[in-house]
């Protein structure tokens, strides 16, 4: 769970954090309540509610919700370990034939194969975008640029990209779930020593987060959708679908969305 834990935001707001996990808690278990008959899981509840509210505060009132028996829950392990947090509200007695169909498509779109093609993907459908609007290629997987390394660990950025005279450091996050943050903030330190500017282009993250990379010259691409590739068209569409998650699979970024970094870009090159 260390994905979830950003505590240092809120020190000395206790009580402001009671309310909003209170008022989590009310919203995820109305949410319940209109959907008696349905199955859901833990991260699909989280990416439901996160205009709202960070991942890790739905997740802790889930398992408030959980613990005082408001909603039911069932813990299964599926392919490659990964264990799935079933939820359903406490009425639904024939749960069981839904939660297979769920488990059976979280299983599909979780399958290694699958998972590594969706990670593959996302890289692979930036570099493009960024190529689209001539940013030149100077690195890709590397932790080292114009002489300078990183030696504090053995993290590569995804790529660096070059134009107008300033260099990005990007790394891609094609998930559903938010990047861990201490890889977050160990990227950003390896931008600062390799004397690049720290990119990330992620589906979703938390503001306070996009506010830490703006401070430190940087700037978050919010895509919003997880992306598949066109081969995997059809299982996009049950997912959105069926479970109700941002995925899509779209032959490249759009212009809008490359642009909104080129304005901060054009931006950032005035100064």
């Amino acid at each position: 769970m260390s994905e979830y834990i950003e505590d240092e935001d809120f020190w000395g707001m206790e009580e402001e954090i009671d309310e909003y996990e209170k008022s989590a808690e009310e919203e995820i278990m109305e949410f319940f309540e209109k959907n008696k008959e349905n199955v859901f899981f833990s991260r699909q509840i989280e990416v439901i509610f996160e205009q709202k509210y960070f991942h890790w505060v739905s997740n802790r009132a889930i398992r408030s919700l959980v613990a005082s028996k408001r909603i039911q829950s069932e813990s299964r392990e599926i392919a490659g370990g990964i264990r799935i947090h079933l939820l359903w509200h406490r009425n639904y007695r024939y749960y069981k034939r839904d939660a297979k169909a769920i488990v059976k498509l979280v299983e599909e779109y979780a399958a290694p194969s699958v998972a590594g093609s969706i990670g593959i993907h996302g890289e692979l459908i930036v570099l493009e975008g960024f190529a689209r609007f001539q940013y030149v290629l100077m690195g890709r997987s590397v932790n080292g640029f114009k002489g300078k390394q990183w030696n504090k660990s053995n993290h590569n950025l995804d790529f660096i990209f070059y134009k107008d005279g300033i260099s990005y450091g990007v790394e891609v996050k094609n998930t559903l779930g938010y990047m861990e943050y201490k890889e977050l903030q160990l990227k950003i330190e390896m931008c600062r020593e390799l004397g690049i500017r720290p990119v990330f282009v992620s589906r979703m993250m938390p503001k306070t987060w996009i506010h830490q990379i703006g401070s430190a010259g940087g700037f978050a691409l919010i895509l919003k959708y997880q992306l598949y590739p066109l081969s995997h068209k059809n299982l996009a569409e049950r997912v959105a679908k069926r479970l109700k998650l941002p995925v899509d699979s779209p032959r490249s970024i759009e212009d809008g969305t490359m642009k909104r970094f080129e304005n901060w870009h054009n931006k950032v090159k005035m100064k």
